[in-house]
Formats: structure tokens, C-alpha cells, sequence
């Protein structure tokens, strides 16, 4: 699966980092706490949050997160979205909330893997 399927599997819009949706995605994590975040993503991950702050781009930077997907229509500012573009990370908005994302996004064969594995 690939960011930009993602986008249409969750009717979302990619308002930073468009260079990145042709990126592989292997696995999703879904917290708003992103000291679960650094405890639990996988690599090639995308992260769906509800959490609109500049740490959110700093902890994808540091897991090698491959996306970030705001649920519940919320959307980064201006300097979340200049992190973004500089990085190469696309920032996803999509209205449905934080489960049914992930039950979409599982339904098409996306995992969350294992916590030890």
C-alpha cells in the first residue's frame, strides 16, 4: 500500500508533503501520545493522530514515520506544514475519526504489527 492509497481509502486531502505519496507503507499506529508513538511505530509507518502540534513532525523525523494522517478534519498550521514540506512528509487530513480510520485502513490489509515483534 502506498500514501496515496491511503488517501483514497480515508477520502482524505494531502495538504504538505506531496512529494512523498508514492511511499511504501507497511504498518499504522494510531495514538495521540507520542511516547506511545516512539515506544510502538514500526518502520514505514503511518501515524494517525488527533494531535495538532509541531512534536507530532518532530517524532515521525525520528521513527522514520512515513505519513501522518490528522483525523476528525483537524488540520496542522502553517509551520507544521513548512516541517513537513521540508521533510518530505506528507500531512493527510480526513474527517473520520481516529477507529474508523483504522478499521478502514485494516480492512484493506494494513497492520499495526506486533508490540514485540
Amino acid at each position: 500500500m502506498t500514501v496515496n492509497d491511503i488517501l483514497t481509502i480515508l477520502d482524505a486531502n494531502c495538504i504538505a508533503g506531496k512529494d512523498g505519496l508514492d511511499k511504501e507503507v507497511l504498518t499504522a499506529c494510531g495514538s495521540d501520545m507520542m511516547s506511545d508513538v516512539l515506544a510502538f511505530a514500526h518502520t514505514q509507518c503511518v501515524l494517525l493522530t488527533g494531535l495538532c502540534n509541531p512534536q507530532v513532525i518532530r517524532t515521525a523525523e525520528m521513527m522514520d514515520i512515513v505519513a501522518i494522517i490528522f483525523v476528525r478534519g483537524k488540520t496542522p498550521d502553517d509551520t507544521m506544514k513548512a516541517m513537513a514540506d521540508e521533510q518530505g512528509l506528507p500531512l493527510l487530513v480526513t474527517p473520520h475519526r481516529m477507529f474508523s480510520s483504522c478499521g478502514k485502513l485494516y480492512e484493506k490489509g494494513l497492520t499495526g504489527g506486533l508490540v514485540d515483534g
